[in-house]
Parts: C-alpha cells; structure tokens; sequence
C-alpha cells in the first residue's frame, strides 16, 4: 500500500473540540443545523454549508458548494485552522465506553483504490458521489477521512503502542456523545517507518467512506488530465485515511425500516414470511442474538425471525441482511431495489431499537427490522471475492469526525 505523510490543515490549539464534527453523511438536515447552532467554527458548517442557507432547499446548489468554499477560506483567514509547518502523520485513538481504537492518519494513494488494493464492499450512488466529487474539486481538499481497515501488523501495532504510551497529544477531549478523542503527530523517522510498512501490507478495505474515495480517485484523474506537467508527486494523488487495524473494530447493526406493508394486512405479512420458510417466535428481544435471525417490530410487539442456513449460498447471499431483503423484503414488502427506493429508511444501530419502536410509533413505518450486524472478517472476505453487499449494511462506531485534519492539494 501506498501511503505518506502529508502537510494538512489542522485546528489550532485549543481549537480542537470546537471544531471537529461528524462526519457529513450520519445526520440529516435539521440535525446538522442543530450541531451548528451556536458553534461557528464547528466543521459541520463546510461539509454541511446547506444549514447557513436557509432561503436554499436543494443541498446540491450552486450556492452549497460556494458557502462550503467560503466558510473553508474563513476558517483558514481567522485562524482557526492552521497549516502545519511540516509533512507529518497522526494517530487517532477514540474510546466510546469500553471500546478502544486506535488508527493512523496518512494520505493513501487514488491508484491503489484504482487497482482494487483498496478493496470495496458497496456500491455508490451516483447523486452522492457527485456531491462528494465536486465539494472535493472546489474546495481543493478532503474534508473529510476514508476510514480504512487492515489486517493487524505486530511491528506497527508496536510503533503505536509506542508511541501512545511515551508522546505527549496534541488534543484530546470528550465530544458531546461522550467519546473521547485523542491525536499524537508522528513526524520524521518514527512516521516514515510506518509508512514503509505499509509498502508491505497487499491490500486495505473500505470500512467507511465509498462515495468519499470514489470522489478522491475522480478528482485525481481530472487533475492529472488537465495538467500537462504531471509527475506524479503532486498532492491530489492522495487521499485523507484513517486506517485502522480489524482487530480493533466494532461493527453496529444498519437496521431496515418500512413505511408501509405493501398492501398486506399484519397477520398476511407474518403469514407470508412462514410460507417463505421462516420460523417466526412472539414476544422476542428487540435485538437478535446471534446470526441466522432477525427481530421484527410489527402490531406493537417485537417478533424473532429465524431461519437456517443455506450451505450453497456465496460470502453474500448468506449475510443475514442479503436473507431478509431478498426472502422477505422484495417478494413480500416490494422493496426490489433498497438503493433506490423511496420505502425504506435505513437506521445506524448506534441509535438502538428504541428508535424502530418509536418509528412505528409515530406512524413514520408500518414495519421495522433489527439485523445481526456484519463482522469484519465477513467484510473482508466479501471484498476478497470483489462482491458487494447489499446498501447499509455496516455501521461502524465510533464515528471519525471531520475538521482535525484536512488535506489539500
């Protein structure tokens, strides 16, 4: 893998919590006014720009790019972010209860995601990525990290638990959702060692971040193309990351929510899902226990959905959320294209599935899905096979935030 270091903008001190903010694509509109309000030199105002537009309904306007570009200048012109003096790389630690992680922040190559080194499990949509394509050219910078997995290496988990252990940050701080985050920079020797074993590592995977790669490697070609002295060096070969080993992860559930049955009656529905072969049990926890179920909130009360695995079916098809869409939520509930249908809403498990119930509840979905969530190894054997899963299928937490470091080129 091609990694380097990089001569980002980052806050300046103090700064930190201040600025950093979620990433662009967990919060909808009226919650990223919310996060914004009151805080002028949160992040979310370049990568959400639409919230200090009011008078603008369509977030892919003209208008949307320019305030994204503006408030990015602004930030620079009153020192808020600040250029670093040298190229350099980070560690990135967040702790969110029990749960620790710690990644590397680097700038990672657009043609090691062209060659399939850097390794996809999802389709993109082709609206999003365009969004992410022309933030990313206009505002010449990566607003926000691709976050990267790799298969645990001894010498590097040394060379941060090293440096975790002996380096002073330089920030650390709980964030409103009560996660903690905390920065060292590596520069000189000790960073051009860890860039030099990844030069041995064959392959990363996409964890997070298709439409923001994606973009990446779109604006590198059209840069490339429009400049006759290309040589290759140039900063707009390279993308921000975050990359962090399997062995650390957590994967959260996506859960599937319905906005109506299709036609169906509640008691056709549970009658349909027993003819298509499922067990279905009353009275059963909001969350499944283990793979090879799902729980269903239907009538006020949850319901198990168990099944047994089909030994034939490929690294995809036997994903519990591949069962559900293509047993239940297609034949039964018309959902033939998750992608793009505009009857299902997907919900990050961070939120629980108090949220499903209140969903229901408020008549905002006839039907809701809690699923077993995806495993690492399951990601990367997906991707392996160079197969893609089903939409939404991985909620990773903690969220990286966006704003503690910024690539430009």
């Amino acid at each position: 893998m091609r990694i380097r270091t990089f001569q980002g903008l980052v806050p300046s001190p103090g700064k930190h919590a201040d600025i950093a903010s979620v990433p662009y694509d967990v919060v909808n509109r009226e919650e990223a006014a919310a996060l914004g309000d009151g805080k002028p030199e949160n992040f979310i105002h370049v990568v959400r720009a639409e919230i200090d537009l009011p008078e603008v309904e369509d977030p892919y306007s003209d208008e949307v790019y320019a305030k994204s570009r503006d408030t990015l200048e602004r930030f620079q012109a009153d020192g808020v972010l600040v250029r670093e003096d040298a190229p350099a790389i980070y560690l990135y630690q967040q702790t969110m209860g029990d749960h620790t992680q710690t990644g590397i922040v680097a700038v990672s190559h657009v043609d090691d995601y062209a060659e399939d080194k850097i390794k996809k499990h999802e389709k993109t949509r082709p609206a999003k990525e365009d969004d992410r394509t022309r933030i990313t050219s206009e505002l010449g910078a990566n607003t926000g990290p691709v976050f990267l997995t790799y298969e645990a290496v001894e010498e590097i988990d040394a060379l941060v638990a090293q440096a975790v252990a002996q380096d002073k940050p330089v920030c650390q701080f709980h964030a409103d959702d009560g996660v903690e985050h905390v920065v060292w920079k590596l520069s000189g020797e000790r960073a051009e060692q860890i860039v030099s074993l990844f030069g041995d590592i064959p392959v990363t995977y996409v964890a997070d971040g298709h439409h923001r790669s994606a973009s990446a490697h779109r604006v590198g070609a059209e840069r490339r193309a429009a400049n006759p002295n290309h040589d290759g060096t140039e900063d707009y070969n390279y993308f921000l990351s975050v990359l962090y080993p399997g062995n650390q992860l957590k994967i959260l559930p996506y859960n599937r929510a319905i906005h109506d049955l299709n036609g169906l009656t509640e008691d056709a529905l549970l009658e349909g899902i027993r003819a298509a072969g499922f067990e279905i049990t009353a009275d059963a926890s909001p969350a499944p226990s283990e793979a090879g179920s799902c729980s269903m909130f239907l009538g006020g009360a949850w319901h198990q959905i168990s099944w047994a695995a089909d030994p034939s079916a490929d690294v995809v098809a036997r994903l519990d959320v591949s069962v559900l869409q293509d047993r239940i939520l297609t034949p039964l509930l018309g959902i033939d294209d998750p992608r793009t249908s505009n009857r299902i809403d997907f919900v990050g498990g961070i939120r629980g599935t108090a949220e499903l119930e209140r969903l229901v509840e408020e008549g905002r979905a006839a039907v809701c899905f809690a699923v077993h969530p995806v495993s690492v190894e399951e990601l990367m054997a997906i991707a392996d096979a160079g197969q893609i899963m089903a939409p939404k299928c991985t909620w990773f937490e903690p969220k990286l935030r966006s704003g503690l470091f910024v690539h430009t080129f």
